[in-house]
């Protein structure tokens, strides 16, 4: 006797294929690991750059904490340009000429007491009454966010 073709006698399992598995990932998948890893780098490697390029503001931030009176504030000051700035455009600059300059590189608004205590302050002498807590605000600010401009050479 022969069976019925309709009869589910018949049928068997479905058999599934193996599933995929998860190692070794596409090659694309490599390609996009690699890239992220030069991204990562580059990203570390300029933290690191701008890190040590800024150790000057990290010292001179710790030296300002200490400083007491207005010349040894326009001293470090100066020290701090020196790191960033040639030395024949920092030697030149006095009085209103170094205020100037000191404004220029810096968006920090310089009050007319801390002009002055920059201008004249370091050839007076240190009394305690000096108030230098203005020009240390100055000072922290000038040393945070200043900016030499580079200069076209034609």
């Amino acid at each position: 006797m022969k069976a019925d073709p309709a009869s589910l006698d018949e049928l068997h399992d479905i058999v599934l294929p193996a599933p995929i598995p998860w190692w070794p990932p596409a090659p694309g998948w490599f390609v996009l690991f690699g890239v992220l890893l030069c991204g990562l780098f580059y990203i570390v490697l300029r933290y690191w750059q701008r890190w040590r390029a800024n150790a000057y503001r990290r010292a001179a931030l710790r030296e300002l904490k200490t400083s007491n009176s207005p010349a040894a504030v326009s001293e470090l000051l100066r020290r701090t340009a020196l790191v960033v700035a040639p030395r024949q455009e920092i030697a030149t600059q006095f009085g209103k000429h170094w205020t100037d300059w000191l404004k220029q590189t810096a968006p920090a608004v310089m009050s007319e007491n801390v002009q002055l205590q920059l201008s004249s302050g370091p050839y007076q002498k240190a009394t305690s009454t000096t108030n230098v807590d203005e020009l240390k605000l100055y000072a922290t600010a000038w040393i945070e966010r200043h900016q030499i401009p580079v200069l076209n050479s034609h």
